[in-house]
């Protein structure tokens, strides 16, 4: 079995393919911004890929360099991860981003990590469709992206 390199990379072209039509769901994981706190998004980045899930980590990146990656790497979900304090601004930016592109109607987008309880409604409301604070558990984050995914794609025929 190969082990999840977590180092991020430079992006790489693909030909486009249906990752959840194909069985897998694919997610591209980032730090949103500069903060460079990451062990969380590692653990998390494992226990997705433990859930047969494809994990493409990117390393720190702004919003827009995140889209340009999803695209790219045709994911299906987008997670980031804010310790910064940052998660609502450049998470807004993201969202902002998401909408221009055409994207928010048909990729998955959740948050993780560090933040004023409050907070959570505002990320809701900004557009993510997931929103983890710490103690969220592997069920939790697993089911939770897998139920968005579902939701928004369909069903599988």
């Amino acid at each position: 079995m190969s082990s999840l390199d977590m180092t991020p990379h430079a992006l790489r072209a693909r030909p486009k393919r249906g990752s959840v039509m194909a069985g897998k769901i694919k997610v591209l994981l980032s730090k949103l911004g500069l903060d460079v706190h990451n062990r969380g998004l590692i653990t998390v980045a494992h226990e997705l890929r433990d859930a047969g899930m494809e994990v493409v980590y990117i390393g720190n990146s702004l919003p827009r360099e995140i889209i340009q990656a999803a695209t790219q790497e045709d994911a299906d979900v987008i997670g980031v991860s804010s310790l910064g304090g940052a998660h609502l601004t450049l998470g807004n930016e993201l969202m902002e981003e998401a909408k221009k592109q055409g994207m928010k109607e048909r990729i998955a987008f959740v948050i993780g990590g560090v933040f004023p309880p409050a907070d959570a409604a505002r990320l809701q409301e900004i557009g993510f469709d997931g929103v983890f604070s710490p103690g969220a558990t592997r069920e939790q984050i697993v089911s939770s992206i897998r139920k968005i995914v579902s939701g928004i794609q369909g069903p599988k025929t």
